[in-house]
């Protein structure tokens, strides 16, 4: 391997395994992301430019490079613009690392610094399912059995709590406070930060029946939910959770067209939230409930997500005597040539 690409991979390791870890102290998800961007573009830099692995070096990277690479996240990988953009944070951050230990990348990573963050116009929506809807997929597991006891619980906390998928995987028995007054769950989110998200009375009484059968030696620091493999517990994976969550949504829906036809884990998160908004809930609450680093994230998503809500307000707040209720202003519009051949397009 020549020396301009072992440098480039010592630098790719330092980055990820001593910046990012003990020096940003980042979250193992966080490295997970920045280590998917790396490859994906090393793999890009492969077949554009023909190049075997072991020859790849910061010489085969520019500004156009990352521009086309984006690009290409967008169209082959179809990738969101959100997606696209958290790429590019990545390129930029490895790049200004890599600057600062050969200073001889500077101009390469200022050039790269320069490229823009893609606005993202598009109306973004939220798929969620009502309260009925609910009721009907709770009713899926069949909590005689050991594992449909372990799936009810599964559900309830995470709809109780509006937790990621990945947060309630990485939740331990000692995270859960049984408070009398005031239970609670701390939860590990995006960046290592944790919240306190309250629980409902019922959520603790399903806790204790799944502790007494799935922790009965109470031991804190164990993973909350898990699988037995061999008699060895293992941390449950995402898909995991996927699988089950699919599989209920499907029963549910083949019993109540209330449930979505394609039920996943993040749908419960979205739903919680979109009812506690509906029930009066302002906005910034939802916002530091779910996590949100940013208020615009929960306004992208929510205040845009349900039209009814706003129908309804408008409906409340204006009077029978409205004029706008009346036939006073109606149009006549049938003896009206021009506006005719309008409305059918005939002009």
């Amino acid at each position: 391997m020549k020396d301009n690409a072992l440098f480039f991979y010592q630098t790719t390791r330092d980055f990820l395994t001593v910046y990012l870890i003990k020096q940003r102290g980042v979250s193992p998800n966080t490295v997970k992301s920045y280590r998917e961007a790396l490859n994906l573009l090393i793999e890009y830099v492969r077949e554009t430019k023909n190049s075997p692995l072991k020859d790849i070096s910061f010489q085969c990277i520019s500004r156009e490079l990352i521009e086309s690479f984006l690009q290409w996240l967008e169209t082959e990988r179809k990738c969101t613009i959100s997606t696209r953009n958290q790429r590019m944070s990545a390129m930029k951050s490895f790049l200004k690392y890599a600057a600062e230990k050969d200073k001889l990348l500077m101009a390469l990573y200022l050039d790269v610094n320069g490229i823009p963050k893609k606005k993202d116009t598009k109306v973004h929506t939220i798929d969620f399912f009502s309260e009925a809807a609910l009721e009907v997929i709770l009713a899926q597991p069949d909590k005689r059995k050991r594992n449909g006891q372990r799936d009810l619980f599964f559900l309830i906390l995470m709809y109780d709590t509006g937790a990621r998928a990945q947060e309630m995987l990485d939740l331990k028995v000692c995270d859960i406070c049984m408070d009398r007054n005031n239970p609670y769950i701390v939860i590990t989110g995006k960046g290592s930060k944790t919240r306190h998200v309250p629980i409902m009375q019922k959520t603790c009484r399903h806790f204790e029946s799944y502790r007494h059968r799935f922790h009965p030696t109470e031991k804190a620091d164990e993973y909350l939910f898990y699988i037995d493999r061999k008699g060895n517990r293992t941390k449950m994976s995402i898909d995991n959770v996927e699988k089950f969550v699919a599989r209920y949504g499907e029963k549910a829906h083949s019993e109540s067209q209330e449930v979505p036809e394609h039920l996943y884990p993040h749908m419960l998160r979205h739903s919680r939230s979109m009812h506690l908004y509906r029930n009066g809930m302002p906005l910034p609450l939802v916002a530091e409930w779910l996590g949100h680093a940013k208020m615009e994230t929960t306004r992208r998503f929510y205040a845009n997500a349900d039209t009814s809500m706003k129908k309804e307000a408008i409906d409340k707040a204006t009077s029978d005597i409205n004029p706008l209720y009346s036939n006073k202003y109606d149009i006549e519009w049938e003896d009206d040539d021009e506006l005719l051949k309008q409305l059918y397009c005939l002009k």
